[in-house]
């Protein structure tokens, strides 16, 4: 979260943000991690009309960046990563927008990301 949310204020290669966090906590930044901030990178249009079409009036690039980060996160997951449940990916989605902006912001998370996965479970 904290390097798509840092490469989307800035535009810094995700390398250089890996580089910087690595050096500030000491270790480097798990494969997993490293993964999936690719795919988010690589898919973030696709995402981002997930968003649009679920948010009513909020469209990806009116909200702000932690929350789009972290939504781009969970909507990933949801559309991309079988191996996780959608309900895991709202439920850590719901508790980062909580634990690093605020209680509304947990839930238009939540809110979001149920529409999402109401589009996904019709769509299969």
């Amino acid at each position: 979260m904290v390097v798509l949310y840092q490469h989307d204020l800035t535009g810094a290669p995700p390398e250089r943000l890996f580089r910087d966090l690595e050096q500030d906590r000491g270790y480097p930044a798990a494969e997993f991690t490293r993964e999936m901030v690719a795919g988010v990178l690589a898919a973030a249009a696709e995402l981002d009309g997930a968003i649009d079409r679920a948010s009513s009036g909020w469209p990806a690039h009116r909200l702000a960046a932690l929350e789009r980060s972290i939504l781009r996160i969970a909507v990933y997951e949801m559309l991309r990563r079988d191996d996780i449940p959608m309900e895991v990916s709202i439920d850590e989605a719901v508790t980062l927008a909580k634990r690093y902006s605020s209680r509304e912001a947990g839930s238009l998370v939540n809110g979001i990301l149920s529409q999402v996965a109401g589009e996904v479970s019709g769509n299969e």
